[in-house]
């Protein structure tokens, strides 16, 4: 599942390629015809993320709500001033790394630009400008709703490490210190943090060295607000690079410019091999259905 900063990189590319235009909204698969009905031919105002939630703002206060979840991915193309990247979701890289346009055969970026290609697999629901398209497959929630709709699902949310807001540090520290649940589960849990998944959380908790099993309610308020600074700075680094990078350049083989996907991560799918702090192999098992990785020598 996508993680909070590539959403953000999203949000992002909707402003950027789509913002103040009317738009064209269909469903070449059928699933979002009405939907779809509601939305087109009005313009687009405003893109925002909250954690893995995506809201396009439309002029006539109609949103469409997106979730991509394990399967959904944008698809983007265009003429040649329409600008981004053109492949984000799944499938996905190692590190979350969305494809570029380079490497993409569904993106046209074409002076000779004459519109949108015939819609391929299905497609939930395809956004058309003057300049480009985007077409959404695979996600998990696709509607339309309203402000009102909108505020009952940002109830649901912890703070966005990438929003840091005044106030969202303290919120998270609160929120993960009144649980006695495990700190692995509660990074992961989007009613505690919002954004935040699989490699972010155990990269997050092996670089402060906090025990994934230990309750929250037994963490001090300085590891909280540790564990909250260390999340905004690596997802920070993740809406600037466009993939999920926690290890610094002097773990990079060959002297490398950009992280290979191998020194990428500190232990995030390296169980059985030797912990790049203390040697100690890195250890991998299940905790609320999805892998966890630490490593049982310096998360004690």
């Amino acid at each position: 599942m996508p993680e909070g900063h590539s959403v953000h990189r999203l949000a992002r590319q909707f402003q950027d390629v789509f913002g103040g235009h009317r738009l064209d909204v269909s469903s070449p698969q059928g699933r979002f015809t009405h939907g779809a009905q509601l939305l087109s031919e009005h313009t687009m105002v405003e893109s925002m993320a909250h954690g893995k939630q995506l809201f396009l703002r439309f002029d006539h206060e109609l949103f469409l709500h997106v979730h991509l979840g394990l399967y959904g991915a944008w698809n983007f193309g265009g003429d040649s001033s329409f600008t981004g990247a053109s492949s984000i979701g799944a499938p996905r890289r190692i590190g979350e790394q969305e494809t570029g346009p380079a490497s993409d055969e569904t993106a046209s970026r074409e002076p000779e630009y004459a519109g949108p290609p015939a819609p391929v697999g299905a497609v939930r629901v395809r956004l058309v400008s003057d300049h480009g398209w985007a077409d959404l497959r695979g996600a998990t929630t696709c509607a339309a709703i309203t402000s009102a709709e909108v505020a009952v699902v940002m109830e649901r949310l912890g703070p966005d490490p990438l929003h840091n807001r005044p106030g969202d540090r303290e919120e998270f520290i609160r929120r993960l210190r009144r649980r006695k649940t495990a700190v692995a589960l509660l990074l992961m849990d989007q009613s505690v943090l919002a954004g935040v998944g699989n490699i972010y959380r155990a990269e997050v908790l092996f670089r402060q060295a906090v025990d994934p099993w230990a309750p929250g309610s037994t963490l001090d308020e300085e590891t909280a607000g540790r564990l909250w600074d260390d999340t905004v700075d690596t997802m920070s680094d993740g809406v600037r690079d466009g993939r999920i990078v926690t290890t610094p350049s002097t773990l990079w083989s060959g002297g490398a410019a950009m992280a290979p996907d191998a020194d990428a991560h500190f232990v995030y799918k390296r169980d059985g091999m030797p912990c790049r702090a203390c040697g100690t192999p890195v250890g991998m098992t299940e905790i609320g259905a999805r892998k966890l990785y630490w490593c049982p020598g310096c998360q004690v």
